[in-house]
């Protein structure tokens, strides 16, 4: 099964299939891969030992970023994410480790988890998505409900506590011009980038 995966100038790393979101532009929903990637559908989630195995075969120094992003929310498997964002920090100092997470970590784990990220994560792009939460619910369908959409705002407020970039993206197909704009007027109160990030087939 495919655990990691190269895709443009990075690493990526494929921990879980399960996500609290079925949005409704999702590629995993169309497509079993990406960036020709092998299917990143899992047999079963990796632990940390099996991770570090497919890691040990890979020259982490010719990577720009290590990026968690596969077939799931990252942030289901956040202790195992975070041992491996340590191990690669250690092998690899140069290395920019990133995560994408639709920002409901918080939700997923019952309290507030963005300062675990501090000295391990490079980056942090969140799926704005929409830019009020009604918008939001219709996108994503995330199983919290309407709450998510608050829940995600105050992740990112927190993850700009103890990570240097974060970053709110927002999908070009998915969204008008008049949404981008009050997006950006939402990252711009946070403190954030938005990024209107290219629907990919």
């Amino acid at each position: 099964m495919t655990i990691l995966y190269p895709a443009k100038n990075g690493l990526y790393v494929n921990l879980t299939n399960r996500c609290p979101c079925s949005c409704t532009f999702c590629l995993r929903q169309n497509q079993d891969g990406v960036y020709g990637s092998d299917s990143l559908w899992l047999e079963h989630e990796p632990g940390f030992e099996e991770v570090l195995e497919e890691l040990k075969k890979q020259n982490l120094a010719q990577y720009n970023e290590l990026v968690f992003c596969g077939y799931g929310e990252p942030t289901e498997r956040l202790d195992v994410l975070l041992q491996v964002a340590a191990y690669c920090k250690r092998a690899c100092p140069s290395l920019l480790i990133r995560i994408n997470t639709n920002g409901l970590a918080d939700l997923i784990w019952k309290k507030p988890t963005a300062q675990q990220l501090k000295g391990l994560i490079d980056t942090v792009s969140i799926s704005l998505n929409a830019p009020d939460a009604e918008e939001y619910y219709r996108l994503t369908r995330s199983k919290f409900g309407f709450k998510s959409f608050d829940a995600m705002l105050q992740y990112a407020k927190d993850c700009t506590k103890y990570v240097p970039n974060v970053v709110m993206t927002v999908v070009d197909q998915v969204t008008t011009l008049e949404e981008q704009q009050k997006s950006k007027e939402i990252c711009d109160s946070i403190g954030v980038t938005l990024r209107v990030r290219p629907y990919e087939e």
